[in-house]
């Protein structure tokens, strides 16, 4: 589910994960799973501290008086990297204070699913989550217990261990019990569906699509493999689609970047340049 922010927040959050996604390729396993728990607590205590909420958001004060403020209120709480990135994001504009928990939210997940990243199991995570999400789905009995706004949250997740046990890998579970803490009138199963894809989406990062009119051999696959590994700064993976309308090169894409070197986008180029 995309989340409907205005311009201002939009603009914020995709700074804040990039500069995210700009030191998980560095930081070790360990160091993101603290990341990831320590920015859910924050943003749990923004969801019950309305009034630091707005005031940590409130674009009408300095923005750094608002990152003294964070500092000054969590530097015994968090460690660095997590005190740095709350600071960044108090820091900038939102349009609602609402927008600041959504983006710690994202940011902690995102933290979170680089554990797995970096372990080489988010396939494996993206499947769990998503036949979770299936499972309540079915069973909606469960899915209201573990939602239950009544139920104290220490026993909600004492459920969750329960059907979970040992039978998912460790960011599928920090994932969903940190859902099940704080569903925010959320349906479990929707938000299960949702954290699979965003795992995919995860995956995505380290996948190259890439489009060739003829067959690559061994050594041209590893010769790019190892090209884009470096460029990206992280292991690649390829995945390749013959399309013999490129007449020629290659078409890359990274996620969202498209590195297009056809002979059929060049030719293209060309015949625009031609006068009219």
């Amino acid at each position: 589910m995309a989340l409907q922010l205005q311009a201002a927040s939009r603009e914020s959050l995709a700074e804040a994960e990039a500069r995210l996604d700009s030191r998980v390729d560095s930081a070790s396993v360990t160091e993101l799973a603290t990341l990831g728990e320590e920015l859910f607590e924050v943003m749990r205590l923004l969801i019950n501290e309305p009034g630091l909420r707005r005031h940590l958001a409130d674009s009408s004060v300095p923005g750094a008086n608002r990152s003294q403020l964070a500092d000054q209120l969590l530097s015994r709480q968090l460690g660095r990297a997590a005190l740095d990135t709350v600071s960044d994001l108090v820091s900038a504009r939102w349009s609602r204070p609402s927008d600041l928990v959504e983006a710690v939210e994202v940011l902690a997940r995102r933290a979170t699913f680089a554990v797995a990243e970096k372990d080489g199991t988010l396939a494996e995570v993206e499947d769990e989550l998503f036949r979770f999400g299936r499972i309540l789905d079915s069973e909606p009995a469960l899915a209201s217990l573990l939602a239950d706004p009544n139920a104290p949250e220490d026993r909600r997740v004492a459920l969750l261990d329960q059907v979970l046990g040992q039978k998912v890998r460790p960011v599928t579970k920090a994932l969903l019990e940190q859902t099940v803490r704080s569903p925010r009138g959320r349906s479990l199963d929707l938000a299960a569906e949702e954290l699979s894809e965003l795992a995919a989406a995860r995956r995505d990062r380290y996948v190259a699509h890439v489009g060739t009119p003829v067959a690559l051999t061994a050594q041209q696959e590893q010769r790019l493999t190892d090209t884009l590994s470096r460029l990206y700064g992280r292991q690649m993976s390829l995945q390749i689609e013959l399309d013999p309308t490129l007449l020629g090169g290659l078409v890359v894409r990274v996620g969202g970047e498209v590195i297009d070197g056809s002979v059929s986008s060049r030719l293209s180029a060309a015949k625009r340049a031609l006068p009219r």
